[in-house]
């Protein structure tokens, strides 16, 4: 049994790419027993993903009535089903919510999708890009047009996050109540949800609906990136009056200009000011005036260096774990500590041991074998 607070919930993983496994993981990181159903004869992804580590694969041919009939007896054991198909596709297959609560009627059933479960657009293909652009999230990010944030925005925050949200909050529901649900993450409502600050702001007159023109996302000189004299880049966000001080302070802002932080016409011809102080010298030297003062500043790091520094370093933020680099678990608790529970296992790795586990009995796991649904 895993270590974490979400020690003895069992939860069935249809096989997926992106937010799915990242959702999955999360869930293991916190102790839950995490099954994933691979496609028998698939790859499994990508090779090393930390997003795939610390669960068990069994391989079921999905086609067949046995391996369908397979997941449906897994479904009666377990308290989550977590599935990221388009809409329609567990219901073709014989998996689909009506099905799997009445086998069991306390089943958390969690689906993840880009465009929700309804609407017009429910059927289309989509990537993260094209889920952010509908939100204002992607409009709102860049200078010269619209940059896509990785898949940060869509895929893993306004997705995988709120499924793992939504899944503990319909657990909970259900072990006072005895009634599972289904829970429709959309990553388009996921998104938008993240950007209710900035609705709120525009709502107050503070936000322009016209990128870099707002404190917040690149416009203003106390909030943005600056190169270096070595090439590299360091983070200033000094939006509060005492940062701004001592930002002025530690760079030589001395300038009067600095005096109209909040001048809005005056943030190019500032920011071009503070372009060129900080080309006088190297990522280093600013951090050795700045890193760890109240000026609000930190070193723009690559994947690599951010494994060396020292801050994440101390937390072991990122670990080395069977031989691959990776985020350790979060968020941190102090009674239940989670943990990397195993490493990424192969397709059908699990089959004998995971299924003997969750009830199938020794003659009953060679008759799927023979019939071919494992």
């Amino acid at each position: 049994m895993g270590k974490g607070p979400l020690s003895g919930i069992k939860i069935i993983e249809m096989t997926g790419i992106g937010p799915g496994p990242f959702c999955a993981m999360l869930l293991s990181d916190m102790g839950a027993e995490v099954l994933r159903i691979d496609r028998k004869g698939g790859s499994g992804g990508i090779p090393n993903d930390p997003h795939s580590r610390g669960r068990r694969s069994v391989a079921v041919d999905l086609k067949n009535p046995q391996g369908v009939e397979t997941v449906l007896k897994l479904v009666e054991g377990a308290h989550v089903l977590q599935e990221g198909y388009r809409p329609g596709v567990m219901e073709r297959l014989g998996l689909g919510p009506d099905v799997a609560l009445a086998r069991n009627p306390a089943l958390v059933y969690g689906r993840m999708t880009g465009w929700g479960q309804y609407g017009p657009l429910a059927q289309a293909a989509g990537h993260d890009i094209n889920y952010i652009a509908i939100t204002g999230a992607l409009a709102a990010i860049g200078k010269d047009k619209p940059v896509p944030p990785l898949n940060l925005v869509g895929d893993f925050g306004g997705g995988a996050l709120y499924l793992a949200m939504g899944i503990c909050a319909a657990l909970v529901s259900a072990q006072t109540t005895g009634k599972g649900q289904v829970v429709d993450a959309a990553m388009t409502d996921g998104a938008t949800s993240l950007m209710g600050m900035f609705f709120g702001m525009q709502a107050a007159g503070i936000w322009k609906d016209q990128p870099y023109s707002n404190m917040l996302d690149g416009a203003a000189h106390f909030y943005d990136t600056y190169e270096t004299s070595d090439g590299k880049f360091i983070s200033i966000g000094s939006i509060e009056p005492q940062f701004y001080a001592l930002l002025r302070d530690k760079a030589g802002l001395d300038d009067t200009a600095f005096d109209a932080q909040h001048d809005k016409s005056q943030w190019p011809s500032l920011k071009l000011k503070m372009e060129a102080v900080f080309k006088t010298k190297t990522r280093d030297q600013w951090c050795e005036i700045m890193e760890g003062t109240d000026i609000c500043f930190a070193p723009v790091l690559n994947m690599e260096e951010a494994y060396h520094h020292p801050h994440n370093q101390a937390r072991e933020t990122i670990v080395e774990k069977f031989g691959v680099k990776q985020p350790n678990v979060a968020p941190r608790f102090t009674g239940t500590p989670s943990e990397i529970q195993g490493p990424v296992p192969s397709v059908g790795e699990h089959n004998d041991e995971a299924l003997s586990d969750w009830g199938f009995s020794g003659d009953e796991i060679e008759a799927l074998k023979s019939c071919e649904a494992i």
